[in-house]
């Protein structure tokens, strides 16, 4: 079994064909998700990430209907049908299928999709910066919600980055300042320093960059939100990532530059992993 699927109280392994053409989030995007893990019997944050999705569908013009801490019950559910320990990446979703202009919120649908997605390894991953696709400003899309309307972008982004040899792209706002990657959040490290661009609503400020922001903080690191150029993340001693997926994961090339895996890389995943340990399996 690869794959975990929950909607209108059935649990099934297949995947369910649940919209059509003339449905609100086929044709309207009336659609959210998050992202959460579970590995070797953990599953840190899930709480927070059920709680973001249920926000998410409320800027989205949704009403849940059911509420976070079923959710969480939910993929707690999903990953007990998994071999313990399994790598699983956990998606709950809501939609809504009916109405026109706007959603009927009070319709709005949850499902939940969990599979398996192995952690990624020490290796890396290559990026390159460029700056033909920007993040959107908060007046010009709901920025504040994990709202599937939102990744085109960063798909073509990412895209453009594969066609010339490079995993992901690094993406701009509006003002030509470093917003993150494709799909996760960027953060440098000069000079024994640390930074992650300010929070200015045109990214998704992650579950998991909060985390990490706080347990380098706790531990006593030179770390800073701010404003942060290209030419700092094409200059600077370490480049590397916070999201859900591979949690924290270090550039090892960005443009033609090779980078290795800093200290402040290997601090911040260290730090994480630990925290993620002292939650406990579930």
């Amino acid at each position: 079994m690869d794959a975990m699927f929950y909607h209108d109280g059935q649990w099934t392994t297949e995947n369910p064909k649940l919209l059509g053409p003339a449905d609100h989030a086929f044709w309207m995007a009336s659609m959210v998700f998050d992202g959460a893990r579970a590995f070797d019997g953990l599953t840190p944050d899930l709480d927070l990430h059920c709680q973001r999705v249920i926000r998410s569908a409320r800027k989205m013009l949704m009403e849940p209907q059911i509420s976070w801490e079923e959710v969480q019950k939910l993929a707690l559910e999903a990953v007990s049908r998994f071999p313990a320990g399994t790598a699983l990446y956990i998606k709950p979703m809501f939609f809504c299928a009916d109405g026109f202009l706007l959603p009927e919120a009070s319709k709005t649908q949850f499902v939940l999709h969990v599979f398996k997605a192995p952690m990624p390894g020490a290796e890396g991953f290559s990026a390159m910066t460029q700056n033909q696709y920007a993040r959107a400003w908060p007046s010009m899309a709901p920025t504040d919600a994990k709202a599937s309307c939102l990744y085109p972008n960063g798909q073509r982004a990412t895209k453009e980055a594969n066609a010339a040899g490079f995993d992901t792209a690094v993406m701009l706002d509006g003002d030509g300042n470093v917003a993150e990657f494709a799909s996760s959040n960027l953060w440098i490290a000069k000079d024994g320093k640390i930074a992650t661009p300010a929070a200015n609503g045109t990214f998704l400020s992650g579950i998991t960059r909060a985390r990490v922001l706080a347990l380098l903080r706790e531990h006593g690191a030179n770390v800073e939100e701010r404003t942060i150029t290209p030419e700092e993340v094409k200059s600077a001693d370490e480049v590397f990532s916070t999201g859900n997926y591979g949690k924290v994961i270090h550039v090892n090339r960005l443009d033609d530059r090779k980078l290795s895996y800093g200290p402040a890389a290997q601090l911040a995943h260290k730090l994480y992993m630990d925290y993620a340990k002292s939650t406990g399996a579930r």
